[in-house]
Formats: C-alpha cells, sequence, structure tokens
C-alpha cells in the first residue's frame, strides 16, 4: 500500500501551537480523531469532534495521567498490518480500529533539567506512552505517518493540502526516520541526566541540530557542524562559517573566557594558536598591543574581545585583513564600518561555554576527557626559589599561563603582566620552543630584560632557564613535578631568578 487515505487519526501532543490548521484538515476531510486529555479539549475547541481514548480502551486515565494510551486497542490500531490477513482477522475480532496518522511529542524532558528544577518533577517529564506511540507509528511506517515534533506541523500541514489527507510511502518513512532521531535523542538525554550521578563509563552525544559546511579542514574533505550554534552566536556579517573557522573560533573563545569582564582583553589566533594576546586600557590599546607581537601572522586570522567593539577600535581592525572577529557586542558606527567588507565574519558572542567534556575521534573510537577547567591563579603559587616574586611578576606570570594553557604543547609563552611577547608553538623539544619564541621576540622588536616566561610542562634539565637568564628573563611559572626539579631551582638561585610552581600541566596537544 504505496499511498494511504488517513481516515484516523490519535493526537496527544504536550505543545498545541501551530495544530489548529491540521486539525482543520482532518476535519474537513471527515477523519476519525482519537484524543486525550487537554489536546482532546483544544480539537473540540477547534470545532472537531473527537473519541475520547478512554472510550475506545474502557479504561481511564490513571495514576496521575501515567498511563493513558498504554493499551491494545490503542498500540494494535497502530501497529497491525493492513497487508496481513492474520493482522487484519485478529484486529476485526477485538474491534481494534485502524489508527492511519499518529500526532504526538514529548514532555519536555531537556528543558525541564535546564530549569533546575527539583528531581521529581524531571522524573514525571520522562514520557512513558509518547515515546512508546513514536516507536510503534514508526515501525510501521508502512501503513502509518507518524508526526513526533511540532517543529513539523508546518511540513504535515502542506503535505495533507497537497495530497487531500493521503500520504505515500516515501512521506510515511522520512518522517520515520526524524522520529527514530527524536526518540534515540531523548533516551540520549535521559540518560546523560541519570549519568552525572551514576558515571558508567558510556558515551552516549546526539545532537538533533546540524549544518552542512562548504568541506572540511581542506575542500576534498566533507564537514558538518552538529550543535545549537546559534545559542553562542548571533552572525551579522560575512560567509558562512567554514571547519576551520569553527576550530579557531572555538580556541578564541577558550582562551578569551580566561579573562575576567573587567580586564580589556584581545586575542588573535591562527591555527588555533595565538599569535597575539594583551590587555589594554581600552579595546584600541589592547588591540594594538596583541597586534605588536606578531604582525605577520595576525593577517587572516581570528580576533576576539571581550569587551564590545567601539568605533576607535574598529578604525585599527579596519585596517588589518581578517577571517572572522567575535566580541560581545559591536556599537553600531563600528559595525557600519567593519561591515565594509561583505566576507568579514562578525559574530556576537552571547553567553560562556558550559560544557565540562571534551571528545574527539579516534582510532576506531571516541576519546572523551573533562575539560582543562582549572586557571592558574596568584594565590595557588608555590615559590621554590630564594627569590621571591613581585606583584607585577605575579600578574605577569598569571596572563602568560592563561595563554600557555591554551597554546599547543610543546609551549613556552614569554610576556609582561599585559601583553604576549612571543610564543614557541608546538614543538618537540621545549628548548626548541623557547628558542623559537625568543627568536620571534626579537623579530618583532621586543625587549626580554624583565620579562617572564611560562611553560606548559615541567623542565626536566635546566637548559630553559639557562636560555632564558641569558635573555634578561627574570621569574618563570611551571607545574613543576620533573625528578630533577632541583636543577632548575638551584639554577635561578644561582642567578638571581624567581620560580614558580602550580602544581597543575597544561598539556594541549
Amino acid at each position: 500500500m504505496s499511498q494511504v487515505k488517513i481516515q484516523s487519526a490519535l493526537i496527544s501532543v504536550f505543545y498545541k501551537d501551530n495544530l489548529a490548521p491540521i486539525i482543520e484538515l482532518l476535519k474537513a476531510n471527515g477523519v476519525t480523531i482519537y484524543s486525550t486529555g487537554g489536546t482532546q479539549k483544544f480539537i473540540e475547541d477547534q470545532g472537531a469532534k473527537v473519541i475520547p481514548v478512554e472510550d475506545l480502551t474502557s479504561y481511564p486515565s490513571i495514576f496521575g495521567g501515567r498511563v493513558k494510551t498504554l493499551h491494545p486497542k490503542v498500540f494494535g490500531g497502530i501497529l497491525h498490518r493492513r497487508d496481513n490477513d492474520g493482522d487484519l482477522a485478529q484486529a476485526k475480532e477485538f474491534e481494534i480500529p485502524s489508527i492511519d496518522l499518529v500526532i504526538v511529542d514529548l514532555y519536555p524532558f531537556e528543558e525541564t533539567v535546564a530549569s533546575g528544577a527539583a528531581e521529581q518533577d524531571i522524573i514525571e517529564k520522562i514520557d512513558i506512552g509518547g515515546i512508546s506511540l513514536i516507536r510503534a507509528a514508526a515501525k510501521n511506517f508502512k501503513d502509518v505517518l507518524i508526526v513526533s515534533s511540532r517543529e513539523q506541523y508546518p511540513a504535515v500541514e502542506a503535505l495533507l493540502k497537497e495530497k487531500e489527507c493521503a500520504t505515500d510511502l516515501d512521506d510515511r518513512r522520512k518522517f520515520a526516520a526524524e522520529a527514530f532521531d527524536i526518540s534515540s535523542h531523548y533516551d540520549s538525554a535521559i540518560f546523560n541526566y541519570f549519568n552525572q550521578q551514576e558515571g558508567l563509563a558510556k558515551f552516549k552525544v546526539s545532537q538533533r541540530e546540524g549544518r552542512q559546511l562548504r568541506y572540511g579542514e581542506n575542500p576534498h574533505q566533507e564537514g558538518h557542524f552538529y550543535g545549537p550554534l546559534n545559542e553562542l552566536f548571533d552572525q551579522l556579517n560575512g560567509k558562512e562559517l567554514s571547519y576551520n573557522n569553527l576550530v579557531d573560533i572555538d580556541a578564541a573563545v577558550c582562551l578569551i573566557e580566561e579573562f575576567d569582564s573587567s580586564e580589556n582583553a584581545f586575542a588573535i589566533l591562527k591555527h588555533t594558536n595565538a599569535c597575539g594576546v594583551a590587555i589594554g586600557s581600552d579595546v584600541k590599546d589592547a588591540y594594538l598591543k596583541a597586534f605588536a607581537a606578531d604582525t605577520v601572522s595576525a593577517f587572516g586570522g581570528v580576533l576576539v574581545s571581550n569587551q564590545t567593539i567601539d568605533l576607535a577600535a574598529a578604525e585599527e581592525l579596519n585596517k588589518l585583513f581578517f577571517e572572522v572577529l567575535i566580541a560581545p557586542g559591536f556599537e553600531p558606527e563600528a559595525l557600519d564600518l567593519l561591515k565594509g567588507k561583505k566576507n568579514r565574519i562578525l559574530l556576537v558572542k552571547k553567553q560562556n561555554l558550559t560544557a565540562k567534556k571534551q571528545y574527539k575521534s579516534l582510532l576506531n573510537g571516541v576519546i572523551v576527557q573533562d575539560r582543562d577547567l582549572v586557571t592558574d591563579q596568584a594565590v595557588d603559587f608555590k615559590t621554590v626559589t630564594k627569590k621571591q616574586v613581585t606583584e607585577a611578576q605575579k600578574r605577569a606570570l598569571v596572563f602568560a599561563s592563561k595563554v600557555c594553557k591554551h597554546t599547543k604543547s610543546n609551549t613556552i609563552i614569554l610576556a609582561t603582566e599585559n601583553q604576549m611577547l612571543a610564543s614557541g608553538v608546538g614543538q618537540t623539544s621545549r628548548v626548541d620552543a623557547l628558542k623559537q619564541a625568543i627568536e620571534k621576540a626579537k623579530s618583532f622588536g621586543f625587549e626580554l630584560q624583565g620579562a617572564v616566561m611560562a611553560s606548559d610542562a615541567f623542565f626536566p634539565f635546566p637548559d630553559c632557564v639557562e636560555i632564558a637568564h641569558g635573555e634578561g628573563i627574570e621569574a618563570v611559572i611551571q607545574p613543576g613535578g620533573s625528578i630533577k626539579d632541583e636543577l632548575s631551582i638551584n639554577f635561578c638561585d644561582e642567578h638571581n631568578m624567581a620560580m614558580v610552581f602550580t602544581g597543575t600541566r597544561h598539556f594541549k596537544h
């Protein structure tokens, strides 16, 4: 039976907005409607006749509404096969009607969890009848159309109008696939809620919002993004975000969130690494300091600020070719100026990241870890040298550590208290990382006398502090933990350098 004329429908929904036009179409086509509770009243208010499910099953809604539709006359009406003589005979024997259309949605479990509701309220939003109806109707898509979300109402209305209340097999299969997407997502959300406490070593992630990207990292690779990106950003200008844009944006946002909103922080990133980070007296000042750290790499970069972009900053930014600018807001004059380049992506960051886990595909599986949410603070410093760090050095070490945390290992960051001077990025040797940073700092005209050095991991040998001392660096921050820590400590003591341990390693691979 490729085409099915809808003669009966079961409707039981939590959300009723935009349902009225569908009811009108069913009524106009003489469709028999079964329903329950509040949905029944809503349908009757539209002037349509309704057969209460209780009349069909001869059972009332019981246990506070926990059991309404769980009955053979309901599920038999959905699941019996119209081309199976045995099923048809049993349906006739037990007076089970055919149900050709099921419109049902699920209790708002995720929304209830997000609201901070009490556990009992959350538990009551675990749908039983609804999820069962969805699975039953989707399983029997050869005969039944399943509408499992209010988001589908406009498409269903158009379908019923076009085909005069009939459906084709392709229609029903498509809606069945969407129904299983909804049901699997719902079950994953419930499991993940329970697993917050149980901590079972299971991995379930479901994202129902997705977009196809122009391509992946390279043009020959297909790419998609899954997730509610519009919850984080409003895009005010520019071309569609690419795979590489998104990877860089993630790195930029993670870095800028290390800085308090009371600080005018600005960062410029290329290939997920900061080529400039600074704190300034205003946005323009912070940008110029960040730009000064690497005026070459900034070209085509991803820029991020934790302050609203004003006109003065925009006038400077407009001189640079960049891919993306992220900020919590744009003054109207600044926005007008920056929108002068049609491909320039301008994003308003609406909220901070809330995810507590990170995961990526690896080998033949997925690797999962907690996000690194530790930010090194001066109060946690353990001074291991005879020389103590000054207050200015403490601020510089905190600043350098924040940048170091978000830079590819092995890494070294050279900085003052409000400006990254240079970085050594992703080197196989920490000595190479330091040499790279020193060379880069000098190439952009920075004097390293009095600067500080941050390392993402411990020094197994004193070579890095020896080189740093030779360049005039006076204070060092590192996690500590090498069996040869004393070698670096002794060198610092002998050469009037200060060094603090944090006890926290910040590898980033």
